[in-house]
C-alpha cells in the first residue's frame, strides 16, 4: 500500500461524515483496478477494526453498457458489512446516505465455502442454500456520481445498504428469464430480467468466487452475495416507498425515511 492509497482511503472515509468529495483523479487513474482495490482493502480493514463484521459481498458493473461507459471489461465487487442490512419492509434513515439510488437484484446465500479459483457455475450452485429478491441501495461518496471505475471500486463498489426478501431454494428457479419490476410509491420505474446480469445471475457469483479465491479471500458459508442489477438503478428521495418484485422470488421493500 502506498501513501497515495492511504490518502484516497482517508478522503473516502471523511466523505461519510462531511459529504461527497471530488473524484479521485489526482490519486487514481480511472481504470487502475489494483490501486482501487488497494484503497478498498485499506478501508475494509479500518472498518473491521471499528467492529464492523463482513457478511458477504456485492457484485457491480454487471451490465455490459455500464462497463463500456466506465472503460472496463469486467464487473467489480465490494464488501457487505453486518450494519448494511435493512429488514424487509424496514426504514432507511435519511441521514445514513448522501445521494442514494435503488436497484433490484438476486441475492444468494451460501451454505459452503467456494475456495476454488476455477469454480464453475455448477460449483457455485451447489454451494447456494437460498436465493432471495433483493434491493441494493447504492450510494457514492463522489460528487454527483461522476465516477470512474477506480472511483467506484475504491468507494467499496458504491455500496450503502441492502434489503433481502424471503429466501427460496435455488432448485427449480428460472433466474435467466425471470422478470423484474422495481416500483417507487407504486409506480414502476425500472424493468429488467435475470439475463441482464452477466447473462445469468449465477455467472456473476461464479466470477466473484473465482476472483476472490485468486485473492486468497474466498467466499464463505453464510455469506450473502448481491449478484448485480437486473435493470437500471433509480434515484430515491425521502419518503419514497421502494419495492422490487422478481419472478419466482417474490418481493423485497423498504421506505426511505420520512417525507419532508
Amino acid at each position: 500500500m502506498s501513501k497515495t492509497h492511504e490518502t484516497a482511503a482517508e478522503r473516502l472515509r471523511a466523505a461519510y461524515r462531511g459529504g461527497a468529495i471530488a473524484p479521485l483523479r489526482d490519486l487514481l487513474e480511472p481504470t487502475d483496478a489494483d490501486g482501487a482495490y488497494a484503497v478498498q482493502s485499506i478501508n475494509t480493514r479500518f472498518w473491521q477494526g471499528q467492529g464492523r463484521r463482513i457478511v458477504g459481498r456485492k457484485v457491480g458493473l454487471t451490465a455490459k453498457a455500464v462497463q463500456t461507459q466506465l472503460g472496463v471489461d469486467q464487473p467489480d465487487f465490494g464488501v457487505l458489512f453486518d450494519d448494511m442490512a435493512i429488514a424487509d419492509g424496514g426504514v432507511l434513515p435519511v441521514d445514513k446516505v448522501l445521494q442514494p439510488k435503488a436497484e433490484a437484484e438476486v441475492a444468494f446465500i451460501l451454505s459452503a465455502d467456494i475456495p476454488d479459483a476455477a469454480a464453475t457455475v455448477e460449483d457455485v450452485a451447489q454451494a447456494v442454500s437460498g436465493v432471495a429478491a433483493a434491493i441494493e441501495i447504492v450510494d457514492s461518496r463522489i460528487e454527483n456520481w461522476k465516477i470512474s471505475f477506480a472511483d467506484t471500486v475504491a468507494d467499496n463498489g458504491s455500496s450503502a445498504f441492502y434489503v433481502l426478501g424471503t429466501q427460496k431454494p435455488l432448485n427449480g428457479l428460472d433466474l435467466w428469464t425471470c422478470g423484474m419490476a422495481l416500483e417507487v410509491n407504486g409506480e414502476v420505474v425500472s424493468l429488467g430480467a435475470g439475463v441482464a446480469c452477466l447473462g445469468h445471475p449465477l455467472n456473476a457469483v461464479a466470477w466473484l468466487a473465482r476472483t476472490l479465491a485468486e485473492r486468497g479471500e474466498p467466499l464463505r458459508a453464510g455469506d450473502v452475495v448481491l449478484s448485480g442489477a437486473l435493470g437500471p438503478m433509480v434515484a430515491i428521495k425521502p419518503g419514497d416507498r421502494v419495492k422490487a418484485t422478481i419472478g419466482g422470488l417474490g418481493t423485497a421493500g423498504f421506505t426511505y425515511g420520512e417525507a419532508s
